[in-house]
């Protein structure tokens, strides 16, 4: 007979009889006893009352017996604190019992019975099982450790619990590794800041060895552990990878997409070029396709899921198009994702069979199936230019078929691909003021009348149209009041002498009769500029609108990089990151992908160094746009660090003597050679103090270091933001120096539709100490399609942090809208100082001094200028030449310069006479910071070949 017997008793008074039988000697009826005991309970009886007598049966050998007992203490030892402890010596006893099962019984249970008068007791046991010879019980122990933690996590720190478990992961069992590692990750994510997990290549390997043994379980433990750890470099990388993707043929659907999560994360870290790269992508896409294989709920976890990988590198599954394609039988929330992947996946190549597909959707009988259908054919208009024809075409076939809810959703996409491709589709126009009347959906509504004011001039009975839809205003939506208010007044400046008098009553209904705020603003609005300025009104109203941007519904690069690192969780489906649903703080840690290699980015956002780094000299950085990690919160965009005052800003120019001691000093002075402190007076401005050259010729050679107004070499200005990477602001920029002072000359386009006000900007820390020395002033709100310049006074007081490259600059701007992030490199010329003329002497004992291995030599070739003429135009830049000799037939510079932070480096620069136009130079730099070298080549072939 089965245990079901012990749930139909109905008997009152029962209790009395099972403390008899729990009392009985005789061991089989003790049995059944407590067995009705634990059905009781399941059931939801108290039997607390039956306390002492359930702990008296510990005392026995038989298995079953304990077992039940122990899952009557679980329950009942939390409201009987005081009578659980006598429970402890059995636990202690049976924690040294022969029987390695009843060992792991007894710690599993002394772990679940969250009493504080226990877990001090718990200690010694648990000390003795985490070191057991039995693989059983050393696996049941380290996931005790983690439920003491939560119960005492003092206590547990105090014991060394935590550094017994860390040895665990040294196990030489799978199991044993696979309990420890998701213990301490359970720990640690209750304790962010504590390292507790502290892996290494040594430890990580270990994982990898325990990874093809362990249990389904124990291996997504081990994945996700892989999944929060940084290799050092793209071959370590490659390596973890190679062993994790025999993880994607497992059956289990969680241990692939775990596996998947660990390789989307790594191959940031993989160059494009590399031929596994190439296999890596091969092999994503069959697990991928496989899991949508499995039942529906499966599958739309997996759809989920794939929705996120697609968005991050579309071409896993660019050639499997197929299998998203919709079955007859899949559940609603099913179609609806493949739906949406299928227009992501969408391409010219496969464009013809999408839309086939699409078409034959859009003739289903589930309604809301059909609107994505048609919605998904205008997303893939926009998306695919070349398809836009075969797009309307199709929306025209659909909309010929008269059902409502088609005609409805064929004229709200219409709307946008007339938004995307003006003056190219407008032809339809009739075939959709013929379905007027069957429009009764405000969207649909609004679309029509914004459809007949934008191309009134090309509708001879547009008046009367818009008339139509008049006369019932007020029962309309505010959304097509609000539409129909701008478009009659389109109208109106298009055909002002036949519908003044629509404009009237429009106007007139918008802010008299009705209630609602933003109409009454927009009617006002309207009704102030055509009284007072029509040609204004015609500017405003009848401005030409940004072209819509191809995939609006795009999750934003930030978020979507987080959810990659939460792919195969709740996060990956809602598509939110966890602290949007996971109350309170704990367990939620920001997640983000590693840095991506030099070779898989542009020049323009150059490689940041390792997050898993040591701290000492790879630093935390601003990411570029492209992999937006930086957090708004950490971000502090109030005005700069404050540091010592520039010299002269090109403001301020009246008030500062260019000249340091004045004219007399400038005369007086013919010591060619004398080194710049010589001659720099306290009057001179600190970073001024500029080496003063021979005679009063100088004051009016305006090659001259000194009162140089022309400044060094300016870079044209170039786009370092797109305004597609950030909402619609457009950064361009160059980098100038000026009498001493650094300043990024900015110039920002809004290409947005909304207006942009509140800007503030802010540096990551770099090589050398950039920062910006005012805030960043945008005087007026920035209007769309406007553009506006400024320049922004840079100081060199920032935190220094090396970067790769040197001249790295990584840029946070934040408006109203949101923070953007960017990376440029700004030239090194920028940053040689004006006191970087050394005397002879110097020179000579400094070459000297500097060892010969820190020697560079680089060539510049054709060369469009003579000695005299590139001596000049370096002096310009703060290259000062110290001396010049000919040497059989070929002249030498020996030239010195001095970056911001004090390094000095010496030239030597050879002109070898050739081409009378264009001359072949070579450069030899000796420097005490050899880094430095190769970007001040750069910065003389820029200076002297612009």
């Amino acid at each position: 007979m089965t245990d079901s017997k012990y749930f139909t008793t109905t008997k009152k008074g029962e209790i009395f009889e099972l403390k008899a039988e729990l009392n009985s000697d005789k061991k089989e009826k003790k049995k059944e006893a407590v067995k009705k005991v634990i059905a009781s309970m399941t059931v939801g009886k108290d039997v607390s009352a039956l306390f002492p007598d359930v702990v008296n049966c510990m005392q026995t050998d038989n298995l079953e017996l304990k077992k039940l007992v122990y899952l009557y203490l679980m329950n009942y030892a939390k409201s009987q604190p005081d009578m659980a402890i006598m429970a402890v010596n059995t636990f202690v006893k049976d924690c040294e019992d022969p029987n390695p099962l009843i060992r792991a019984l007894a710690v599993r249970t002394m772990g679940c019975i969250r009493v504080d008068k226990i877990t001090e007791y718990l200690c010694e046991p648990l000390r003795k099982c985490l070191k057991d010879e039995d693989p059983y019980v050393r696996k049941t122990a380290a996931v005790c450790v983690a439920k003491l933690h939560d119960i005492n996590a003092q206590l547990v720190e105090d014991q060394g619990f935590l550094d017994t478990l860390k040895d665990l992961i040294s196990d030489s069992n799978p199991m044993v590794v696979a309990n420890a590692v998701a213990a301490l990750s359970e720990i640690a994510e209750s304790h962010p800041s504590s390292n507790l997990l502290d892996l290494n290549p040594q430890s990580i390997n270990k994982l990898l060895t325990a990874l093809n043994e362990c249990t389904e379980w124990g291996q997504i433990f081990i994945l996700d552990c892989l999944a929060n750890y940084m290799p050092k470099d793209d071959r370590e990388a490659q390596s973890i990878c190679e062993r994790v993707t025999p993880r994607l043929s497992h059956a289990n659907s969680a241990v692939v997409l775990s596996a998947v999560k660990v390789l989307m994360k790594f191959m940031e870290m993989l160059s494009k070029d590399l031929d596994y790269y190439g296999t890596l992508l091969k092999k994503l896409a069959p697990p991928l396709v496989t899991l949508l294989s499995a039942e529906p709920e499966l599958q739309y976890v997996a759809l989920r899921n794939i929705n996120l990988i697609v968005q991050k590198r579309p071409e896993i599954l660019k050639h499997e198009m197929k299998v998203f394609f919709v079955k007859y039988n899949d559940p609603i929330y099913v179609k609806l994702e493949k739906l949406d992947i299928m227009i992501r996946l969408a391409s010219q190549a496969n464009i013809a069979q999408v839309l086939a597909e699409l078409k034959e959707y859009a003739t289903e009988v589930d309604v809301d199936f059909v609107r994505k259908a048609v919605r998904a054919i205008g997303r893939c208009a926009i998306k695919v230019e070349q398809s836009a024809e075969r797009c309307v075409s199709t929306l025209l076939d659909l909309i010929q078929t008269k059902v409502n809810y088609v005609v409805q959703e064929a004229i709200v996409v219409i709307k946008d691909i007339f938004r995307k491709y003006p003056n190219k589709y407008e032809s339809v126009i009739a075939t959709l003021c013929e379905n007027l009347d069957s429009l009764d959906e405000p969207e649909a509504r609004a679309a029509m009348i914004w459809i007949v004011g934008e191309y009134a001039e090309r509708i001879d009975n547009a008046d009367e149209l818009l008339e139509s839809f008049l006369e019932g205003f007020h029962d309309e939506s505010t959304q097509v009041q609000l539409q129909l208010l701008t478009a009659i007044v389109k109208l109106f400046l298009k055909k002002p002498t036949e519908t003044q008098e629509l404009v009237q009553q429009v106007l007139s209904l918008a802010t008299q009769d009705s209630d609602n705020p933003d109409l009454r603003d927009r009617g006002y609005i309207y009704w102030r500029l055509l009284s007072t300025d029509p040609v204004a009104a015609k500017e405003v109203v009848l401005a030409e609108k940004p072209l819509i941007s191809e995939e609006t519904d795009l999750i934003e690069p930030t978020l979507l990089d987080e959810l990659i690192c939460y792919i195969g969780t709740l996060a990956s489906v809602y598509h939110k990151p966890p602290n949007a649903f996971v109350e309170g703080g704990r367990g939620v840690v920001h997640k983000s992908l590693p840095p991506r290699t030099a070779s898989s980015e542009s020049t323009e956002s150059p490689e940041t160094a390792p997050a898993g780094a040591p701290s000492g000299d790879q630093p935390d950085v601003i990411p570029a746009q492209g992999d937006l990690l930086g957090d708004l919160l950490n971000l502090d965009l109030g005005p700069p660090v404050s540091g010592p005052p520039l010299a002269a800003s090109s403001v301020q120019m009246g008030a500062v003597d260019l000249l340091g001691g004045g004219l007399d000093s400038l005369i007086g002075d013919t010591n060619f050679g004398a080194p710049p402190a010589a001659v720099t007076t306290a009057a001179a401005p600190a970073r001024l103090g500029a080496p003063i050259s021979s005679g009063l010729s100088d004051l009016f050679d305006l090659t001259s270091g000194v009162g140089t107004l022309s400044g060094s070499y300016v870079a044209p200005k170039a786009v370092w933001l797109p305004a597609m990477k950030a909402k619609g602001l457009e950064i361009s920029g160059t980098f100038t120096r000026q009498v001493g002072s650094i300043s990024m000359d900015l110039q920002l386009t809004n290409k947005a539709l909304q207006v942009m006000t509140d800007f503030a900007i802010q540096f990551n820390r770099n090589s050398f100490g950039l920062a910006p020395a005012a805030p960043l002033q945008v005087h007026a709100p920035l209007s769309p399609n406007q553009t506006v310049e400024l320049s922004l006074p840079l100081n060199t007081v920032g935190s220094v942090m090396k970067m790769e490259p040197l001249n790295n600059l990584q840029v946070a701007v934040k408006n109203n809208i949101d923070v953007f992030y960017f990376s440029t490199l700004y030239p090194l010329h920028v940053l040689f100082v004006e006191d970087g003329k050394m005397d002879r002497q110097m020179f000579l004992a400094t070459w000297k001094d500097i060892p010969n291995e820190n020697e560079a030599q680089f060539q510049i070739r054709d060369c469009p200028l003579n000695t005299e003429a590139a001596s000049n135009k370096l002096q310009s830049s703060n290259i000062f030449t110290v001396a010049k000799r000919n040497v059989e037939g070929q002249d030498m510079l020996y030239q010195s310069l001095k970056l911001t932070n004090g390094i000095w480096v010496l030239a030597e620069l050879r002109i070898q006479p050739g081409n009378p136009n264009f001359t072949d130079l070579e450069l030899s730099l000796k420097c005490r910071a050899p880094e430095v070298s190769q970007h001040v080549y750069q910065a003389y072939e820029t200076i002297l070949k612009n």
